[in-house]
């Protein structure tokens, strides 16, 4: 495949959507080659959704709620992937476990406020990441971008950034830093991935 060929992505999300907003906005900017095939939502009413439809992407909401198991709820997410042709899915603020069917092993990556194996796993997600970092006392955060596999925060990891942490920190101005380095560290990830391609 060239690689001046946009990749073609799925974006999963669960709630505001600041890393959609993020990607929608690097891919006009000229600075990330990708195009977003299909939003996916865990919730009906996740207020990302609505930049999705701004950017005119298609949004399917698979709602975790009125899924049988989380086989049916997985089945349902990598679908919708299939139909929309995607090459790569990406986990951005996606709060609900999925299994990894085998024709996306490696196809599928998850961006994480906090440098894993730290602060990563079950209940470990938004501003409770954060409130953990500056309650145990360490001067090093950021993030991490790794593969996603059957369980909460794993996976090889693909790359990670650093920010400090500052004394007079809250968790939220700490949630500020971290994400700022996220929009830089996200859309270079896929852009690596992306001219890798044969």
């Amino acid at each position: 495949m060239p690689q001046n060929q946009p990749i073609r992505l799925a974006v999963l999300i669960s709630g505001g959507g600041t890393t959609l907003k993020n990607l929608i906005e690097k891919i006009a900017s000229g600075t990330l080659s990708a195009e977003i095939k299909v939003v996916i939502s865990s919730r009906s009413d996740a207020a990302g959704m609505e930049f999705a439809k701004s950017a005119d992407i298609p949004v399917q909401v698979v709602d975790h709620s009125s899924c049988s198991d989380i086989d049916n709820f997985s089945q349902q997410i990598f679908q919708h992937c299939r139909d929309a042709d995607v090459e790569l899915v990406v986990m951005g603020g996606f709060l609900k476990r999925a299994l990894i069917p085998d024709d996306f092993k490696n196809r599928v990556i998850n961006i994480h406020p906090s440098l894993i194996p730290d602060f990563c796993g079950f209940g470990f997600y938004g501003i409770r990441v954060h409130r953990a970092v500056i309650k145990s006392g360490v001067e090093i955060s950021g993030c991490t971008v790794h593969y996603v596999d059957d369980q909460y925060d794993h996976g090889p990891i693909i790359a990670q950034q650093k920010v400090p942490v500052h004394q007079t920190d809250t968790p939220e101005s700490l949630a500020k830093r971290v994400f700022a380095a996220e929009c830089e560290l996200l859309p270079s990830v896929i852009q690596r991935i992306a001219d890798a391609r044969n």
